[in-house]
């Protein structure tokens, strides 16, 4: 697979529903082939056969040319960051013998083939939109069951490796921002009530600095059994969740604004100074950099900037996105650190960040 095509197309840089809180939504259908045993249980062939006939499946859909097709081996490691760090493809899987990934040129779909199961189909849209992740989805599966079989029974659904895919063996998660309720204490009690739902939550970017928080306020609000009623009732049930949580989300920033804002505008305003006098800055801080200013822009402290561009800002910061285009581009580095990857990955970082805020204004 061309590395160019991995990072083209951004489809995480476009305006969604709900944007201001909810980033991207993805709707995930795990498929297996009849006649053939999970990829745990694999023999002798058997992971290539399965493999052939899901390539060659996709060949067989509309617009096959959009699809890019590559056995997990043969993927390059800065390739494989890259699409890790798009939620595309599983680290735990990249390297199993006969496991494969599918993309579409856009982004939008992806295919992981003898993973956990035969077929993990993905698709991503930006903001809130369970209806639209769906469409896609179901499309590019319904296209593939042309040419393929998948191992199903009458009462119970589709069959899959995990008992709790098996039914719709759907799962639907969106990735949201929270930091008002966050800063406010109000999430574990929001969380336990979704938890109650039958509805999970997890971090995005690993543990943040407050108790119980997620690094940069990012959260994943996904489905947890697919064996809950129809697909359509599951994605109605993720979707209410979600916009229970954009209302929150929203009434809390009135309330800190109105009892914290001297903190607020403190914690907002270093972050801000922090990116314009900054050399070198790690992951972690540029994770909550980008928060930072989301959360002021959704305040009200900043103008000249976009929540699409900051949602697509949290991919291009990532280790192996920068990695590509330090590959890609001659930059010109301070001399004493020119030869130091980590370094100028850092410092990359930063420049990046800089040249993004320079059109955000004061309030």
């Amino acid at each position: 697979m061309p590395e160019t095509n991995v990072v083209n197309d951004a489809w995480y840089a476009v305006n969604g529903p709900e944007n201001d809180v909810v980033l991207s939504t993805r709707v995930r259908l795990a498929r297996n082939l009849a006649n053939f045993p999970f990829p745990s249980k694999f023999k002798d062939d058997d992971a290539f056969r399965v493999q052939t006939l899901v390539f060659d499946s996709f060949s067989h859909c509309s617009e096959p040319d959009r699809y890019q097709g590559v056995i997990s081996q043969e993927l390059d490691p800065l390739g494989a960051e890259i699409l890790e760090e798009r939620g595309v493809l599983d680290s735990k899987f990249a390297k199993e013998n006969g496991s494969g990934i599918i993309v579409r040129t856009d982004g939008k779909i992806s295919c992981e083939v003898n993973t956990i199961d035969h077929v993990r189909l993905a698709s991503f849209v930006p903001g809130l939109d369970g209806d639209g992740a769906f469409s896609l989805a179901a499309k590019v599966d319904d296209e593939l069951q042309n040419t393929l079989q998948f191992a199903a029974d009458y009462n119970v659904g589709y069959l899959t490796s995990n008992l709790c895919d098996s039914g719709s063996g759907m799962k639907v998660s969106c990735r949201v921002h929270l930091p008002s309720l966050s800063f406010s204490g109000r999430l574990l009690d929001l969380f336990a009530s979704l938890n109650s739902k039958e509805i999970n939550v997890s971090d995005c970017f690993g543990a943040g600095n407050l108790p119980s928080s997620s690094l940069g306020f990012y959260y994943q609000v996904s489905t947890k059994i697919a064996g809950n009623g129809t697909e359509l009732s599951q994605i109605a049930a993720l979707v209410s969740a979600v916009k229970s949580l954009v209302e929150n989300e929203r009434r809390e920033r009135s309330v800190v604004l109105r009892n914290r804002q001297t903190e607020l505008r403190s914690k907002i305003y270093t972050s801000y100074s922090k990116v314009k006098f900054s050399s070198l800055l790690d992951l972690r801080e540029a994770v909550e950099i980008i928060s930072d200013i989301k959360w002021g822009k959704n305040l009200g402290f900043f103008t000249g900037i976009e929540d699409r561009e900051l949602c697509a800002l949290l991919y291009r910061i990532q280790n192996g996105h920068l990695q590509f285009f330090l590959n890609s581009r001659k930059f010109n580095f301070p001399k004493d650190i020119s030869e130091n990857k980590e370094l100028k990955t850092r410092y990359l970082r930063s420049l990046t960040l800089q040249e993004s805020f320079e059109k955000i204004s004061i309030r």
